[in-house]
C-alpha cells in the first residue's frame, strides 16, 4: 500500500514538474489521435449522411457492415495494418510500418465506423424531419447533405468525440503497427503499458492520469456542447 501512495504522490511531481518524457508521449497521443480523428471524421460524416438520405441497392448490407465494424477487435487490425504496411506486403514499399502514420492508418480504421454509425442515425433521424420541407423546396442532393450537417452538427460533434475517446485510449493495434518506440512512436496508452511492466509506477500513473484527464474533457465537452444547443447559443 505503502508503495501505491509512493507512486502517486511521485506521479503527480512528474507532473507538477512537466517531466519532458511526459510532456513528449502525451503531446504525441494528441498529434496521432487528433490526425486520425479529423481523417475519420471527413471520411465518416459524409459516409453517415449518404447513408441517411439515399436508398440504393444493398443500402441495408452496408449499414449492417459498417454497425459489425463498430465491433472489430482493434488487435486485428492492427495485425491487418502491419501485414499490409510490412515489408512484403502491398504498402511496405513506402516504409510506413512502426511510424506514427501507421498508428493513425490504424485509429482511422477504427473509429471510422464509429463515427459513421453515430452520425447515420443522427442524420435519419433529421431527415425524418426535414424531408418534406427539403423536398418541396426542391433542393439537390447537395444541398440536403450540407442542410443535414449544419443543422445536426451537435450530434455529428459527440460522434467524433466519441471517436476521439476510444482512438486515444486505444492500445492493442498501435502497439503492433507503432512498436512503441521511445521518442518515434510511444503514446500514452503504449508507455502505461511499458512502464508498468517494469515496474516504474510513477511514470505510468503520471500518464495514466493525464489519460484520465483527456477523457474527462471529452465527456466534459460533449454536455458543455449540448448545454449551449439547448440554450440556443449556437
Amino acid at each position: 500500500m505503502t508503495d501505491i501512495w509512493e507512486g502517486i504522490a511521485s506521479a503527480f511531481w512528474l507532473i507538477a514538474a512537466a517531466d519532458r518524457d511526459l510532456i513528449e508521449i502525451s503531446l504525441r497521443s494528441l498529434q496521432v489521435s487528433l490526425t486520425a480523428l479529423v481523417c475519420a471524421s471527413l471520411i465518416a460524416f459524409p459516409l453517415g449522411t449518404i447513408l441517411a438520405l439515399q436508398r440504393f441497392r444493398f443500402r441495408r448490407v452496408v449499414i449492417s457492415l459498417l454497425n459489425a465494424l463498430m465491433g472489430l477487435p482493434p488487435v486485428v487490425v492492427g495485425l491487418v495494418v502491419y501485414i499490409l504496411l510490412s515489408r512484403s506486403g502491398p504498402f511496405g514499399v513506402f516504409g510506413l510500418l512502426f511510424t506514427p502514420t501507421a498508428m493513425i492508418i490504424a485509429q482511422v480504421i477504427i473509429i471510422t465506423p464509429l463515427i459513421a454509425s453515430i452520425t447515420h442515425q443522427a442524420m435519419r433521424d433529421l431527415w425524418a424531419e426535414y424531408h418534406d420541407l427539403l423536398i418541396s423546396l426542391n433542393t439537390s442532393k447537395w444541398q440536403r447533405m450540407v442542410t443535414l450537417i449544419y443543422d445536426g452538427r451537435r450530434s455529428l460533434l459527440t460522434a467524433a468525440l466519441a471517436g476521439f475517446g476510444r482512438a486515444i485510449g486505444e492500445v492493442g493495434a498501435i502497439m503492433i503497427v507503432g512498436g512503441n518506440i521511445d521518442h518515434a512512436t510511444r503514446v500514452l496508452t503504449t508507455a502505461i503499458a511499458l512502464e508498468t511492466g517494469k515496474g516504474d509506477f510513477a511514470l505510468a500513473l503520471g500518464l495514466g492520469f493525464i489519460l484520465i484527464a483527456l477523457a474527462l474533457i471529452v465527456n466534459l465537452a460533449i454536455h458543455w456542447v449540448s448545454g449551449t444547443e439547448r440554450e440556443g447559443r449556437w
